[in-house]
């Protein structure tokens, strides 16, 4: 048990503390769901899992609250794998290293996994502590949320009960969401040849580093730097000086604005310093430009092992004019909200292998036919490029009832416990909700959670004092759940 056990409340950051300790990046949550049905097993609790591979749990109302509405607690067990590039971690096998600074939980040199760990915490402190008052509970923990919301999308109609689902997976402390944006995954392909690098060529590594990343739906607001749109811009101005490009390499998962992107070039030996020169120019360009939000934004320029072989010359300006013509960061603001994000677009991993350039990014919108617009937008651009767009995983999104029975009650719940109102909200990430409501038409939903900052990147922190106020109004709310 490390130094976050202690924190109050205590079942919660205790069971927190034994999720970091079991490896769970998405895709390999089972070593953390076989924890998970030994712990129902220990509490004596009804649990299964489905067809799909989440883990469901039950726990039976308590006395006197047997005629209430049935509740579903929902969150996901898998974590965003990131670290930074001097720490060595394996996802797959090393425990996350959560510690305290200052008022907040941060791990070392990796994601914390406070999305959505804290979520399964509380969900896992309800069903251990039998002094709280609750109605019939199912706990719903999903698989895979992070990398294409497998869990949600395979559950079926006839596997829970309940009437509200409380999804434990927003934010930040004093929101109540009730509404959520849809996506859809875009995979751009190109085919290319190769030629010979010339002898009289250099080869080097450009590469785009020290940039914050993110969420690419919570954090793309904020217009942080985009390592491959970046890379990109200053390879089309290094186009003048025929550069060759023998690999990329830029970002590395789909839901992550990405930090770095790198890409090795071969550029003829007299136009070295030219190319210094430009990159230099270039770095103090964008730097000024992203100066409020990329303090650390830099580009380095290192001469490497001289590469045999490059792109066709051929292919090199499609593959440069595709990158950089792709929509990325925020497309649209929505009418109907202030300060949310209607439609955007992460530009996410742009790689190169066996003579393929793979571009993958994730677009999100509140509003199908504004998604349906950048697909058509994105697939135009490709197929200009003679490149193949393939757009797979499409899930909707949520749309927000403000009459909703739990939304009135959590808000006078919030109201009496705290004395202030909390915000009510639509986020512009894909919660699980839109997919589960979908299989699930007669649920009134919400969600919410305590204050995690920088999701998806090392950066990740999660305030302590917010998961307390979280818990407790967590508990009081089960406490006053209406009648059927």
């Amino acid at each position: 048990m490390s130094e976050i056990s202690n924190l109050n409340p205590k079942l919660v950051w205790q069971h927190f503390d034994k999720i970091c300790a079991i490896p769970h990046p998405s895709k390999h949550e089972s070593a953390l769901r076989d924890a998970l049905i030994e712990f129902a097993k220990e509490q004596k609790l009804e649990h299964f899992v489905d067809t799909t591979g989440n883990l469901i749990i039950k726990k039976p109302a308590t006395k006197g609250m047997e005629n209430r509405k049935g509740v579903i607690l929902q969150a996901h067990l898998d974590m965003v794998p990131q670290k930074n590039n001097d720490t060595k971690h394996d996802f797959e096998k090393d425990p996350i290293l959560p510690y305290i600074d200052g008022e907040w939980i941060r791990a070392k040199g990796t994601t914390l996994g406070a999305d959505n760990g804290i979520g399964v915490s509380a969900a896992l402190a309800v069903l251990e502590d039998n002094s709280i008052v609750h109605p019939d509970i199912e706990v719903l923990f999903t698989i895979d949320e992070e990398t294409g919301m497998t869990g949600a999308f395979g559950l079926k109609a006839d596997v829970l009960k309940g009437d509200i689902l409380m999804n434990l997976d927003s934010e930040t402390e004093g929101e109540l969401y009730v509404g959520c944006a849809g996506g859809i995954d875009a995979s751009i392909k190109l085919d290319y040849s190769i030629e010979a690098v010339k002898s009289t060529y250099k080869t080097f590594n450009v590469c785009v580093k020290g940039l914050k990343g993110g969420h690419s739906g919570m954090d793309i607001i904020l217009q942080r730097g985009n390592a491959n749109k970046i890379l990109f811009r200053l390879l089309n101005s290094l186009l003048e000086l025929n550069i060759l490009i023998c690999d990329i390499n830029g970002g590395s998962l789909r839901n992550a604005i990405p930090r770095e992107a790198m890409a090795t070039i071969a550029i003829a030996g007299v136009n070295v310093s030219k190319a210094r020169t430009m990159i230099d120019e270039e770095w103090a360009k964008i730097a000024n430009e992203l100066a409020a939000v990329e303090p650390d934004f830099k580009i380095t320029f290192e001469p490497c092992e001289q590469a045999k072989t490059a792109i066709s010359r051929a292919k090199l300006l499609k593959l440069i004019r595709l990158v950089y013509g792709l929509p990325n960061g925020v497309y649209r603001m929505s009418d109907s909200m202030p300060n949310l994000v209607e439609t955007s677009s992460n530009l996410a991993i742009v790689k190169t292998e066996e003579q393929t350039a793979t571009i993958s990014c994730l677009l999100r919108s509140s509003v199908d036919s504004s998604k349906e617009d950048l697909v058509n937008m994105m697939t135009a651009i490709a197929l200009n490029a003679n490149a193949e767009a393939e757009f797979t995983g499409g899930y909707p999104g949520w749309k927000p009832n403000m009459n909703s029975p739990i939304l009135g009650l959590m808000s006078k719940t919030y109201k009496d416990l705290f004395n202030k109102e909390p915000k009510v909200m639509a986020i512009h990430a894909g919660l699980e909700c839109g997919l589960l409501g979908g299989v699930y038409p007669n649920w009134d939903m919400i969600s919410f959670g305590p204050t995690i900052q920088n999701p998806h990147s090392p950066d990740e922190r999660v305030n302590i004092k917010s998961v307390d106020l979280f818990w407790q109004f967590l508990t009081e709310t089960l406490k006053n759940i209406p009648v059927k």
